[in-house]
């Protein structure tokens, strides 16, 4: 890839990013009620932690162990990115659970309150721009009661067993403080983010935003993890590392195969399969609609691909959809999904991006896939296939269409006047749910 196209792909990322600006957050036109819900919890986070900042004294071994933590923090989160991704789509409008509180609670352990508020918000900045499903007011909001839960914590550790905090008490009484801190660390978080949920979603069952007893039994374990990562830190620091590879392997071992098998991926190209890119398309149009933000979709069809597999084979045109499944996974975002709904024919999701910048993603993708050659093995030896070209139909709501199905169906029609038009093309639906004009 040129550096020039390189410098295009982050001009065009940055204008699709906008909404990091909190002046365009849709929070602000969130009713009253959650408005001032979440700002209160805000202000009485900025208020906690101004009150604790110089409680404790900060000393080099307390910056030792805020950086191992923030650093395991990382790791764990980079080598569990994509199963979190699809988590955190599957867990819209219920409690989003997940392993971070082996490192939050272990800081609020053993780290005096500004290190431990700075381990959260490290954690969660960093979670924001790698898996990144949700506006960042929501990320902002879900630190907060972070905060405010480890505030929690930190008063039941120090009320039990004074003089202790921060640190890990020993014997009987210790492991009381630490269970009760636990709870309360638990308590404070769960009812924060389910009241919130209960307010942003009214017509949802109220068990909804309770979520799922197996989740909160996630939460027991990262909690008990934190634990022993604090207990480790203080006494067998290095010990750490073996802890972090225990986990990784235990994440990577049985959660990546229970997602990887939950996401219904196609067999031919590891895309998502047809059930689950409408799946998940449900959810992310479910959520534009709640923050009235802008979702893309683009409809690909390959051009002349039964002349393909009539030419080569058809384990050449298997061959073919291959490198084309892995020529759209590189070029769209972390956030976007890719699915094929069968044949020669390819979904792209776009969340959170307008009808302008769902054209020009388009259009990428179209030039990319037009210089895509494949080498397929014949008998007489390996064979050039292509190149290989396409025709993209592109819609964004709430331009192209107000429901899912319109939307769908915009893309749709616009991709058979992509190839109406001559093909190796990009035919973007017009608003209002018009057909393209001839």
């Amino acid at each position: 890839m040129s550096i020039r196209h390189r410098l295009a792909r982050r001009r065009l990322r940055r204008r699709q990013d906008v909404g990091w600006s909190p002046a365009r957050w849709a929070l602000w036109s969130q009713p009253r009620s959650i408005l001032g819900y979440v700002l209160a919890v805000e202000l009485i986070t900025v208020v906690v932690v101004a009150s604790t900042f110089d409680l404790v004294s900060v000393t080099a071994g307390d910056w030792i162990r805020l950086l191992v933590l923030a650093g395991g923090s990382a790791i764990h989160l980079e080598a569990a990115r994509d199963i979190e991704r699809l988590r955190k789509v599957g867990a819209e409008g219920i409690p989003y659970v997940n392993l971070k509180g082996m490192w939050t609670f272990a800081g609020v352990l053993i780290l005096p309150p500004p290190l431990a508020v700075a381990l959260i918000l490290s954690t969660y900045v960093h979670s924001w721009l790698r898996v990144r499903r949700v506006p960042p007011y929501r990320s902002v909001f879900t630190a907060t009661t972070l905060v405010l839960a480890g505030a929690a914590g930190a008063v039941v550790l120090a009320t039990i067993r004074p003089g202790i905090y921060p640190g890990y008490p020993s014997g009987p009484l210790g492991l009381v403080a630490v269970v009760a801190a636990g709870l309360a660390y638990w308590f404070v978080n769960y009812a924060l983010v389910a009241g919130a949920i209960m307010m942003a979603n009214p017509d949802s069952p109220g068990r909804n935003a309770l979520g799922r007893l197996s989740d909160q039994l996630i939460v027991a374990g990262s909690l008990g993890l934190g634990v022993a990562t604090a207990a480790l830190l203080l006494s067998q620091p290095w010990a750490v590392a073996v802890l972090l590879l225990t986990i990784l392997g235990l994440h990577r071992a049985l959660l990546v195969e229970q997602f990887q098998t939950a996401s219904r991926t196609d067999p031919k190209t590891g895309l998502a399969n047809a059930a689950f890119w409408h799946e998940i398309a449900r959810r992310e149009f479910a959520g534009a609609e709640r923050t009235n933000s802008r979702l893309g979709v683009l409809y690909l069809d390959l051009d002349h691909f039964k002349a393909i597999n009539d030419t080569y084979g058809h384990l050449a045109g298997d061959e073919a959809l291959k490198a084309v499944a892995a020529e759209l996974r590189h070029e769209v975002r972390d956030n976007d999904l890719v699915g094929r709904l069968g044949g020669e024919e390819f979904a792209i999701l776009l969340p959170q991006t307008s009808a302008a910048d769902t054209a020009l993603a388009a259009e990428r993708i179209r030039r990319r896939i037009a210089g895509l050659t494949v080498t397929v093995a014949a008998p007489n030896g390996p064979v050039l296939c292509g190149p290989i070209t396409c025709s993209i139909g592109a819609a964004t709501y709430p331009e192209s269409g107000a429901s899912l199905d319109e939307l769908q169906m915009a893309a749709d029609l616009a991709m058979y006047k992509a190839k109406d038009a001559g093909r190796n093309r990009v035919v973007a639906a017009p608003a209002n749910g018009e057909l393209p004009p001839s």
